[in-house]
Parts: structure tokens; sequence; C-alpha cells
């Protein structure tokens, strides 16, 4: 007779057979810990949203570089401003620095104050460079032009003064909506020589400007140069100065 041994299995379990991986799916993410952090902290934490947004991780997000506007006019600002006192600039780099201004226009709210004062006769502004609309061609402005903005009493005074020969200024008023200034001149001045001005008047004192006059749209201003674009299309930066007289 076959004698048969009977042996209990072994409480051991077996390996389970590992499935084979989908090359189609994502690698699942680990769970990050987050039981030593404060509660306030837990609730910032990337890792509590859903996997498939993809947060990104804390070595991932000190990397992301911020945005280059800021730096690009910050950079624009100081070309312009050395422009302005050396006129040694390249014609080229100022166009490519009214360029990044013109696309990255700055917040207007402090523009008015900035150019034309709190009191009067408010501030003057020496032209210094203008360029064509499509910023091609551009040069520095060849006489001594300056333009005076008196915002408490919204006039306006454009002249071009030639030493000893004489000068040219034109004197009206000035409207301001958001960055818009529009204006009109009312009289003219000339002088020439150790004469007397003579002042035409161009009967204009009854109406307001308004934006079928000629205006500027200011792209840029701070205490030291004026960025703006003309009725025409052509952009013009000023550096501030002493008042002419």
């Amino acid at each position: 007779m076959a004698i048969f041994s009977f042996r209990p299995p072994s409480l051991s379990p077996s390996p389970l057979p590992q499935p084979k991986r989908c090359p189609f799916l994502i690698p699942p993410i680990a769970p990050l810990s987050v039981a030593s952090e404060p509660r306030h902290r837990r609730i910032l934490r990337p890792g509590a949203a859903a996997p498939e947004i993809g947060a990104l991780g804390e070595d991932q997000r000190s990397t992301v570089p911020l945005p280059k506007e800021e730096s690009g006019v910050a950079a624009s600002v100081k070309v312009l401003k050395a422009a302005a006192k050396t006129r040694k600039v390249s014609a080229p780099e100022v166009l490519a620095a009214l360029a990044v201004i013109k696309k990255e226009k700055a917040n207007p709210t402090s523009f008015l104050e900035t150019l034309g004062g709190t009191e009067s006769p408010g501030r003057t502004w020496m032209l210094i460079f203008t360029a064509q609309g499509r910023l091609e061609k551009g040069r520095y402005f060849p006489v001594t032009a300056v333009q005076r903005f008196d915002a408490a009493a919204k006039r306006i005074e454009n002249g071009v003064y030639l030493g000893p020969i004489g000068c040219l200024t034109f004197e009206g008023k000035f409207s301001w909506k958001n960055r818009m200034l529009a204006f009109i001149f009312e009289n003219i001045r000339i002088k020439v020589g150790i004469l007397g001005p003579v002042q035409i008047n161009l009967g204009q004192a009854e109406r307001e400007p308004t934006t079928k006059d000629p205006f500027f749209i200011w792209l840029y201003i701070d205490e030291e140069i004026a960025v703006a674009q003309g009725r025409g299309g052509g952009i013009a930066y000023w550096c501030r100065c002493h008042r002419v007289t």
C-alpha cells in the first residue's frame, strides 16, 4: 500500500507577478511628506494639487526666469539718458531703446505731474532726438528746442533758441486725458538779436484742444527724460532742463 505524506502549505506568501508597465502611462508621482510641516504651510504646498496639474517642484520653481520686459525698459531708459548727456550713443542704439519703450508703455498715472510739476510756471524739457514712425530712421535734434509744460495752468510753450541770433516761441494751452496731451497755440513770439520780442495773436483762445489738434501720446516719463509719440506717428524724447529765458 502506498503511503502519502501530507505537507501543510507554507504561510509565507509567494511574490505576486509584476504587471508590465505600459509605455503610454505617466510614471506615478511620489507623494510629498508634509507631516512635519505646520498646517498653514501644508495648505500652500504644490503637492496638494491633483497629479494631472503637473505642479513644479521646489527646485524647478526657483529657476523660472523673471519677465524680461522690466529689465528691457530699464536698460533702454539708461541708453536714452546716456544719449541725452553725451549725444555720443549711436542712432541705431537710440532707436532700439525707443522701440522697447514704445512696446512696453509705462503706467501713466503720474505722467502729468512729472511732466508739468504742481505749480506754475511748470517744468521745461529739451528735445534730444526725433525718429520716424516705424523707428527706421532718427537723429539728434540739431538746434536747441525747449518745451515748457505747466500742469497747474494747463499751458504749453514750445521754443527754438538760436543764441544771440534770436528765438521763436509758440505759447498756448493743452488738455490731458490718460496719456494723451492735445494742444493748440494761441500766440507766437519772435525775437531777433537785441530787438524786443514781437508777439502775434493766432486767435484760438476761445476753444479747448481736442484730438483733432496736434497731440502727444506719452510713452514714458520720469524725473529726467520723457518719451512721446506725435499725431503723425513719429517718436521723440526730451530731457529735463533749466528754463530758457
